[in-house]
Protein backbone atom coordinates (compact mmCIF):
# COMPACT_ATOMS: atom_id res chain seq x y z
CA UNK A 1 0.00 0.00 0.00
CA UNK A 2 2.51 2.54 0.95
CA UNK A 3 3.90 2.07 -3.08
CA UNK A 4 0.51 3.20 -4.23
CA UNK A 5 0.78 5.76 -2.19
CA UNK A 6 3.53 6.98 -3.45
CA UNK A 7 1.69 7.00 -7.02
CA UNK A 8 -0.94 9.20 -5.64
CA UNK A 9 1.41 11.85 -5.24
CA UNK A 10 2.08 11.64 -8.66
CA UNK A 11 -1.08 13.00 -9.93
CA UNK A 12 -1.69 14.95 -6.57
CA UNK A 13 -1.19 18.83 -8.37
CA UNK A 14 -4.05 17.70 -11.11
CA UNK A 15 -6.19 15.86 -8.99
CA UNK A 16 -6.25 18.52 -6.52
CA UNK A 17 -7.51 21.34 -9.84
CA UNK A 18 -10.32 18.89 -10.14
CA UNK A 19 -11.27 18.33 -6.44
CA UNK A 20 -11.45 22.35 -6.37
CA UNK A 21 -13.73 22.53 -9.35
CA UNK A 22 -16.13 19.49 -7.70
CA UNK A 23 -16.30 20.78 -4.50
CA UNK A 24 -17.85 22.89 -1.90
CA UNK A 25 -16.49 26.29 -0.13
CA UNK A 26 -16.61 27.63 3.29
CA UNK A 27 -15.26 31.47 3.07
CA UNK A 28 -16.06 34.55 4.74
CA UNK A 29 -17.77 35.56 1.09
CA UNK A 30 -20.12 32.49 0.76
CA UNK A 31 -20.81 31.40 4.38
CA UNK A 32 -23.78 34.12 5.33
CA UNK A 33 -25.57 33.14 1.74
CA UNK A 34 -28.54 30.46 1.60
CA UNK A 35 -30.55 29.36 -1.49
CA UNK A 36 -33.77 27.37 -1.44
CA UNK A 37 -35.98 26.53 -4.78
CA UNK A 38 -39.52 28.58 -4.37
CA UNK A 39 -42.41 28.45 -7.14
CA UNK A 40 -42.80 31.76 -9.15
CA UNK A 41 -41.81 35.14 -7.72
CA UNK A 42 -44.50 35.97 -5.79
CA UNK A 43 -44.23 37.19 -1.76
CA UNK A 44 -45.87 34.58 -0.32
CA UNK A 45 -43.91 32.49 -1.78
CA UNK A 46 -40.72 34.39 -1.56
CA UNK A 47 -41.21 34.89 2.05
CA UNK A 48 -41.36 31.12 3.18
CA UNK A 49 -38.46 30.38 0.58
CA UNK A 50 -36.70 33.21 3.11
CA UNK A 51 -37.78 31.54 5.97
CA UNK A 52 -36.14 28.21 4.89
CA UNK A 53 -33.39 30.18 3.69
CA UNK A 54 -32.58 31.57 7.01
CA UNK A 55 -33.08 28.08 8.98
CA UNK A 56 -30.68 26.27 6.76
CA UNK A 57 -28.15 29.27 6.98
CA UNK A 58 -28.26 28.71 10.63
CA UNK A 59 -27.01 25.62 10.85
CA UNK A 60 -24.85 26.25 8.21
CA UNK A 61 -23.15 29.04 9.83
CA UNK A 62 -23.36 27.09 13.33
CA UNK A 63 -22.21 23.96 11.58
CA UNK A 64 -24.59 22.55 14.36
CA UNK A 65 -27.50 20.66 12.69
CA UNK A 66 -29.24 19.41 15.92
CA UNK A 67 -30.75 23.26 15.37
CA UNK A 68 -32.88 21.32 12.74
CA UNK A 69 -36.35 21.29 13.88
CA UNK A 70 -36.04 23.49 16.84
CA UNK A 71 -38.76 25.78 17.11
CA UNK A 72 -36.76 28.50 18.09
CA UNK A 73 -35.92 28.44 14.49
CA UNK A 74 -39.73 29.15 13.69
CA UNK A 75 -39.48 32.32 15.79
CA UNK A 76 -36.79 33.68 13.98
CA UNK A 77 -38.03 32.66 10.40
CA UNK A 78 -41.54 34.96 11.27
CA UNK A 79 -38.58 37.63 11.32
CA UNK A 80 -36.77 37.26 8.18
CA UNK A 81 -37.05 40.32 6.41
CA UNK A 82 -34.62 42.00 9.35
CA UNK A 83 -32.07 39.50 8.95
CA UNK A 84 -32.09 39.73 4.75
CA UNK A 85 -29.04 41.78 3.13
CA UNK A 86 -30.41 40.50 -0.39
CA UNK A 87 -31.33 38.20 -2.52
CA UNK A 88 -32.18 37.14 -6.01
CA UNK A 89 -33.84 34.83 -8.25
CA UNK A 90 -32.63 32.36 -11.27
CA UNK A 91 -34.69 31.07 -13.44
CA UNK A 92 -34.17 26.93 -13.38
CA UNK A 93 -36.35 26.43 -16.70
CA UNK A 94 -34.23 29.30 -18.23
CA UNK A 95 -34.39 28.74 -21.91
CA UNK A 96 -37.45 26.91 -21.65
CA UNK A 97 -40.32 29.37 -22.96
CA UNK A 98 -42.99 29.70 -20.98
CA UNK A 99 -46.02 27.17 -21.64
CA UNK A 100 -49.71 28.20 -22.47
CA UNK A 101 -50.83 26.89 -19.14
CA UNK A 102 -48.12 27.72 -17.34
CA UNK A 103 -47.63 31.21 -15.96
CA UNK A 104 -43.85 32.71 -14.66
CA UNK A 105 -46.08 32.23 -11.00
CA UNK A 106 -45.53 28.59 -11.51
CA UNK A 107 -41.64 28.34 -12.63
CA UNK A 108 -39.31 27.28 -10.01
CA UNK A 109 -36.26 29.35 -9.45
CA UNK A 110 -33.25 29.34 -7.39
CA UNK A 111 -33.80 31.83 -4.12
CA UNK A 112 -30.10 33.13 -3.33
CA UNK A 113 -30.16 34.87 -0.58
CA UNK A 114 -27.38 37.01 1.69
CA UNK A 115 -28.22 37.83 4.93
CA UNK A 116 -26.75 40.56 7.52
CA UNK A 117 -23.23 38.80 9.36
CA UNK A 118 -23.68 40.37 12.73
CA UNK A 119 -27.46 39.97 12.78
CA UNK A 120 -27.27 35.50 12.26
CA UNK A 121 -24.18 35.91 14.86
CA UNK A 122 -26.66 37.05 17.54
CA UNK A 123 -29.39 35.31 16.74
CA UNK A 124 -27.01 32.15 16.95
CA UNK A 125 -25.50 33.23 20.66
CA UNK A 126 -28.83 33.77 21.57
CA UNK A 127 -30.26 30.01 20.56
CA UNK A 128 -26.80 29.17 22.40
CA UNK A 129 -24.82 28.63 19.56
CA UNK A 130 -21.59 30.27 18.22
CA UNK A 131 -20.24 30.53 14.31
CA UNK A 132 -18.01 28.05 13.20
CA UNK A 133 -15.44 30.75 11.71
CA UNK A 134 -12.44 28.15 11.97
CA UNK A 135 -10.90 27.39 8.65
CA UNK A 136 -13.51 23.96 7.75
CA UNK A 137 -11.41 21.50 6.64
CA UNK A 138 -12.04 20.01 2.94
CA UNK A 139 -13.93 16.67 3.15
CA UNK A 140 -12.94 13.78 0.50
CA UNK A 141 -15.46 11.65 0.28
CA UNK A 142 -14.71 7.84 -0.42
CA UNK A 143 -18.31 6.34 -1.11
CA UNK A 144 -19.12 2.77 -2.18
CA UNK A 145 -22.20 2.16 -3.87
CA UNK A 146 -24.38 -1.06 -4.13
CA UNK A 147 -27.62 0.06 -6.44
CA UNK A 148 -28.88 -3.50 -6.55
CA UNK A 149 -27.65 -4.20 -10.28
CA UNK A 150 -23.49 -3.73 -9.22
CA UNK A 151 -21.27 -2.05 -7.41
CA UNK A 152 -18.75 0.96 -7.83
CA UNK A 153 -16.98 3.65 -5.94
CA UNK A 154 -17.90 7.19 -6.73
CA UNK A 155 -15.48 8.84 -8.40
CA UNK A 156 -15.05 12.45 -10.10
CA UNK A 157 -14.65 11.33 -13.51
CA UNK A 158 -16.54 8.04 -13.29
CA UNK A 159 -19.38 7.48 -15.60
CA UNK A 160 -21.39 6.28 -12.81
CA UNK A 161 -23.36 8.48 -10.35
CA UNK A 162 -23.14 11.34 -12.11
CA UNK A 163 -26.59 12.45 -10.55
CA UNK A 164 -24.93 11.19 -7.14
CA UNK A 165 -22.45 13.37 -7.50
CA UNK A 166 -23.90 16.26 -7.59
CA UNK A 167 -26.24 15.44 -4.74
CA UNK A 168 -23.13 15.31 -2.49
CA UNK A 169 -21.79 18.49 -3.61
CA UNK A 170 -25.26 20.44 -3.35
CA UNK A 171 -25.22 18.69 0.50
CA UNK A 172 -21.84 20.03 1.05
CA UNK A 173 -22.36 23.21 -0.37
CA UNK A 174 -25.76 23.96 1.77
CA UNK A 175 -23.61 22.79 5.17
CA UNK A 176 -20.74 25.23 3.73
CA UNK A 177 -18.50 22.02 3.96
CA UNK A 178 -15.30 21.89 1.86
CA UNK A 179 -16.01 18.90 -0.41
CA UNK A 180 -14.22 16.52 -2.46
CA UNK A 181 -14.68 13.46 -4.53
CA UNK A 182 -11.71 11.54 -5.73
CA UNK A 183 -10.71 10.68 -9.20
CA UNK A 184 -10.77 6.93 -10.83
CA UNK A 185 -6.68 7.07 -11.39
CA UNK A 186 -6.48 7.94 -7.36
CA UNK A 187 -8.76 5.51 -6.16
CA UNK A 188 -7.08 3.09 -8.21
CA UNK A 189 -3.56 3.66 -7.02
CA UNK A 190 -4.32 3.61 -3.97
CA UNK A 191 -5.99 0.35 -3.91
CA UNK A 192 -10.00 1.19 -3.15
CA UNK A 193 -12.39 -0.53 -3.85
CA UNK A 194 -16.14 -0.72 -3.47
CA UNK A 195 -15.09 -4.56 -1.64
CA UNK A 196 -11.96 -2.83 0.56
CA UNK A 197 -13.82 0.34 1.57
CA UNK A 198 -15.23 -1.22 4.47
CA UNK A 199 -12.10 -2.45 6.00
CA UNK A 200 -10.08 0.37 5.01
CA UNK A 201 -8.22 2.03 7.78
CA UNK A 202 -9.53 5.68 8.50
CA UNK A 203 -6.08 6.93 9.12
CA UNK A 204 -5.16 5.19 5.23
CA UNK A 205 -7.86 6.91 3.94
CA UNK A 206 -6.64 10.41 5.78
CA UNK A 207 -3.21 9.72 4.06
CA UNK A 208 -5.11 9.53 0.36
CA UNK A 209 -6.98 12.43 1.10
CA UNK A 210 -3.89 15.11 2.04
CA UNK A 211 -2.26 13.58 -1.03
CA UNK A 212 -5.25 14.61 -4.04
CA UNK A 213 -5.74 17.95 -1.83
CA UNK A 214 -7.99 17.07 0.91
CA UNK A 215 -7.66 17.06 4.73
CA UNK A 216 -9.29 14.11 6.04
CA UNK A 217 -11.47 11.53 4.79
CA UNK A 218 -15.07 10.96 5.37
CA UNK A 219 -16.24 7.09 4.50
CA UNK A 220 -19.48 6.06 3.11
CA UNK A 221 -21.28 3.09 2.15
CA UNK A 222 -24.68 3.54 0.05
CA UNK A 223 -26.94 0.44 -0.68
CA UNK A 224 -30.30 0.20 -2.46
CA UNK A 225 -33.02 -1.61 0.15
CA UNK A 226 -36.12 -2.96 -1.22
CA UNK A 227 -36.89 -3.44 1.74
CA UNK A 228 -35.87 -0.30 3.25
CA UNK A 229 -37.91 1.20 0.49
CA UNK A 230 -34.70 3.54 -0.16
CA UNK A 231 -30.80 3.77 0.73
CA UNK A 232 -28.82 2.55 3.51
CA UNK A 233 -26.02 4.61 3.92
CA UNK A 234 -23.46 4.54 6.90
CA UNK A 235 -20.22 7.20 7.31
CA UNK A 236 -16.98 6.85 8.84
CA UNK A 237 -15.00 9.53 10.43
CA UNK A 238 -11.99 10.09 12.17
CA UNK A 239 -10.87 13.08 14.35
CA UNK A 240 -8.85 14.20 17.40
CA UNK A 241 -8.05 10.52 17.63
CA UNK A 242 -12.00 9.13 17.72
CA UNK A 243 -14.03 7.48 15.11
CA UNK A 244 -17.28 7.91 14.63
CA UNK A 245 -19.86 6.16 12.82
CA UNK A 246 -23.50 7.27 12.04
CA UNK A 247 -26.33 5.45 9.77
CA UNK A 248 -29.52 6.58 7.68
CA UNK A 249 -31.85 4.37 6.19
CA UNK A 250 -34.93 4.14 3.65
CA UNK A 251 -33.93 7.15 2.32
CA UNK A 252 -33.33 9.18 -1.10
CA UNK A 253 -29.66 9.38 -2.17
CA UNK A 254 -30.02 13.27 -1.41
CA UNK A 255 -30.94 12.69 1.64
CA UNK A 256 -28.14 9.88 2.59
CA UNK A 257 -25.51 12.79 1.48
CA UNK A 258 -27.35 15.60 3.56
CA UNK A 259 -26.60 13.14 6.46
CA UNK A 260 -23.22 12.75 5.67
CA UNK A 261 -22.42 16.36 5.49
CA UNK A 262 -24.57 17.17 8.29
CA UNK A 263 -22.42 14.32 10.65
CA UNK A 264 -19.37 15.25 9.08
CA UNK A 265 -20.23 19.18 10.39
CA UNK A 266 -21.69 18.15 13.52
CA UNK A 267 -18.12 16.44 14.23
CA UNK A 268 -15.60 18.97 12.89
CA UNK A 269 -17.21 22.04 14.73
CA UNK A 270 -17.24 20.55 18.03
CA UNK A 271 -20.91 19.76 18.56
CA UNK A 272 -20.24 15.99 19.08
CA UNK A 273 -21.40 12.78 17.87
CA UNK A 274 -24.17 12.55 14.87
CA UNK A 275 -26.90 10.10 15.93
Amino acid sequence: MSSSLRHVSVVAQLLALLLMLACGTADAENLYQAQTIVTGQGEENRVAGLAQALKDLLVKVSGDPTLVGDPRLDTMARQVGAFVREFRYRDRMAGIPVHDEQGTRDRPYDLAVRFHPQKVDAALRSLGRKPWTAARPRVVVFLGVDNGATTYMLAIDGDRGRDQRDALSAAAERLGMPMAVPDQAALIQAGITYQHLPAADLAMLDTVAKAVGGDLALAGKLVWSDEALGWIAGWRLASEGHTYHWQIRGVSFDEAFRSAMRGAAQILSGHGAPN
